[in-house]
């Protein structure tokens, strides 16, 4: 009978906090969406926690919501951070493989990632996250796993994301008072760059950027393995504040402006019309660039704005300081040549009207949209950029579950008992050859 397995990923984001419980069959390697939920963010400003009570709520009504879809109740799961809080660098780490035979073991690969892992960090801060770019044995470089091959030096450059030791400590409380375990942090970056980039742009050398409301994730892949990740303290929610001042609204109409200019129907041009004649289209197209706001429900300023204004005027300037502030951070890392896949946009933010057209010009890069891959069960609720974080967590999940699943012999036990079996061999050997003339 087959037996299923229950993955839970928390999403605690500036504006939406995202839960979504999916099972996995162990038996069959099936995953399935059970439960889904998105409400309102209290307590979050700029991906940090700034009131307990508040963030303790909003993730008690998240929760809830999923295990009513699900009809299951969450013990454990995966929590999403980001924020200022998250930094990056990079080590290596070298050992002798240990093995007579000079065979690398998983356990030699273990060594070696623990000698990356000893780097000087400030009190303040953990590892969250070591992932090795690349190994090398002896003299050849660029090998993804070296287990099974033969040398006597292995080496290795891994890939370190740190984040605040209070930061953490705060968002586990919040987890903990509700009877929830950790099984691990994730950084958001890293979470939806595993569903929204290809392992061929990995390849080539691709930037993910997930627009939060409250900050901008990076992670930045070069020849497979990811080399640098950080967080930009800008977001959506900066369009919207530029939005309500230009437009002298409240923030809650800014965002109703801002998500009806970022609607599909309204990213069509106008066109003129065969036999128009200039001044009709012109008067035509002067109806179109008006935005009618008491239609859109908002009722507390005056009843038109241009949209041509509120995009070319208050929107695509903060996009575009978004993009360059991304670009500094690559072109600090000399990362912006090596990324020839270019950028993979995604998060609640991504869907802003010309996001994608202001990345490309400004980065001078190919842009896309990124949209999580899609898992069975609720797939049209959860395929869209704002759910690339909470998708990410659940295959994070399913990662490490397949690794706590692996065989025993593939770690200690398995290099133990093949060198036991050596030394029986020898052994027999040697009396075989002390008893025949």
């Amino acid at each position: 009978m087959s037996q299923a397995k229950i993955i839970t990923g928390i999403d605690i984001g500036t504006d939406t906090c995202t839960t979504i419980i999916a099972s996995l069959d162990t038996q069959l390697g099936k995953t399935r969406v059970l439960g889904v939920s998105a409400v309102a963010s209290k307590g979050v400003k700029k991906s940090q926690i700034i009131d307990l009570e508040q963030v303790l709520g909003t993730i008690t009504d998240s929760l809830d919501a999923a295990e009513r879809m699900a009809g299951v109740e969450v013990k454990e799961a995966y929590v999403a951070i980001s924020g200022s809080q998250i930094n990056s660098l990079n080590s290596k780490g070298v050992v002798a493989v240990s093995s007579p035979d000079q065979e690398i073991y998983e356990t030699d690969v273990e060594r070696v990632i623990e000698a990356a892992k000893a780097v000087s960090l400030p009190s303040d801060r953990e590892i969250i996250h070591i992932i090795p770019k690349y190994f090398t044995v002896d003299s050849q470089e660029g090998i993804k796993d070296p287990v099974g091959m033969t040398g006597v030096r292995l080496e290795t450059e891994a890939h370190i994301i740190t984040g605040l030791s209070t930061s953490l400590r705060n968002i586990e409380k919040c987890v903990l008072d509700l009877g929830i375990k950790i099984n691990g942090f994730v950084f958001s970056g890293l979470a939806s760059a595993e569903v929204v980039v290809s392992e061929t742009e990995k390849e080539l050398g691709v930037v993910c950027l997930n627009i939060g409301a409250g900050s901008t994730a990076i992670c930045a892949y070069v020849d497979g393995a990811l080399s640098y990740s950080g967080v930009l303290p800008i977001g959506a929610r900066h369009i919207t504040q530029d939005l309500a001042l230009g437009c002298r609204v409240s923030l809650d109409s800014a965002e109703k402006i801002k998500l009806f200019l970022s609607s599909e129907i309204q990213t069509n041009s106008i066109t003129p019309k065969a036999g128009e004649s200039k001044s009709d289209f012109a008067k035509r197209r002067r109806q179109f660039d008006q935005l009618s706001l008491t239609e859109l429900g908002i009722l507390d300023t005056k009843d038109t704005i241009s949209k041509k204004t509120a995009i070319e005027g208050i929107m695509i300037p903060r996009i575009k300081e978004i993009m360059l502030m991304a670009g500094e951070q690559l072109e600090k890392k000399q990362l912006l040549p090596l990324v020839p896949a270019g950028i993979v946009l995604t998060g609640g933010g991504a869907n802003t009207i010309m996001m994608v057209e202001v990345a490309k010009h400004t980065l001078q890069l190919p842009a896309r949209i990124g949209l999580p891959k899609q898992l069975q069960g609720l797939t049209n609720d959860i395929h869209q950029p704002s759910y690339a974080t909470a998708v990410g967590l659940i295959e994070y999940g399913l990662k490490q579950t397949n690794l706590e699943e692996k065989p025993s012999f593939t770690f200690n036990s398995f290099f133990e008992n093949k060198m036991v079996l050596k030394n029986l061999k020898n052994k027999i050997l040697s009396f075989l050859k002390s008893i025949l003339p």
